[in-house]
């Protein structure tokens, strides 16, 4: 009879191989785009031929080079989105476009409390006074929801993102949600994306092209300037860094 620490033990056992094997392909391409766009590819193709309809893509409809990647790859892919309520109207247009332009199931996932409803209980601009609750409230409850009844989630990801985020594995064990996790565009540089964004003409979020080089919530979201880290504009001001969906 197998129990549950069989299946566990099996789970992790695959998913080390495929880990593995993903990180040599890394490996073997060096500092190659080409290569790096592909492994990107062959490693969605192996989470959709693994999981199936119980894997989910997340994109913020900020950086876009994953869902284009996604929705290029593999044909009616599920993604999600966390509309925190706090979205650029241009973020909420981007999702929309991307529905109509590529054969994607976009899922738009919205916190258990409205904003009206957040400050009758909290207070108006919690955002200003305690943006790790607001987070919590607004994006890592609703991400939790998002992910249930999945085996399997991808994010954008990148290690040249920030320093926490330096040791990104494209494949790796979710150990706070119990589930796998990818990271297909880990090891794209900013050059990378640039050039992904150019050689396939994909639509950006128009803020892309303001000075918005990080795009989350626009209470807490400014353009970068000139020489600045790109993730800057998030929580400027704040030691906040991360809003607690990827740690």
């Amino acid at each position: 009879m197998t129990t549950a620490s069989t299946d566990h033990e099996q789970v992790q056992a695959e998913l080390e191989d495929a880990a593995a094997e993903l990180a040599s392909a890394e490996r073997a391409h060096g500092d190659r785009y080409e290569g790096r766009v592909e492994v990107a590819r062959s490693a969605l193709r192996w989470a959709h031929d693994r999981y199936g309809d119980d894997l989910t893509i997340a994109s913020s409809m900020g950086d876009v080079a994953l869902v284009h990647l996604a929705g290029t790859t593999l044909s009616g892919a599920d993604v999600f989105f966390l509309d925190t309520g706090y979205h650029f109207a241009e973020t909420l247009a981007t999702r929309d476009a991307y529905a109509a332009m590529l054969p994607l199931r976009i899922r738009t996932i919205y916190p258990l409390l409205g904003v009206a409803e957040q400050d009758a209980r909290h207070g108006p601009r919690l955002h200003d006074r305690e943006p790790d609750r607001c987070c919590a409230i607004r994006k890592v409850e609703p991400l939790g929801r998002a992910l249930d009844g999945y085996e399997a989630w991808a994010s954008g990801v990148r290690r040249q993102d920030a320093p926490p985020r330096a040791g990104t594995k494209i494949l790796e064990w979710d150990h706070t949600r119990s589930m796998v996790k990818l990271n297909p565009i880990a090891g794209w540089t900013d050059d990378d994306v640039d050039r992904y964004l150019a050689e396939h003409d994909v639509p950006q979020n128009p803020l892309q092209h303001s000075g918005y080089t990080s795009i989350g919530c626009a209470p807490c979201t400014r353009p970068t300037l000139e020489g600045e880290d790109p993730r800057a504009g998030r929580w400027s001001g704040s030691a906040k860094t991360e809003c607690g969906i990827h740690t």
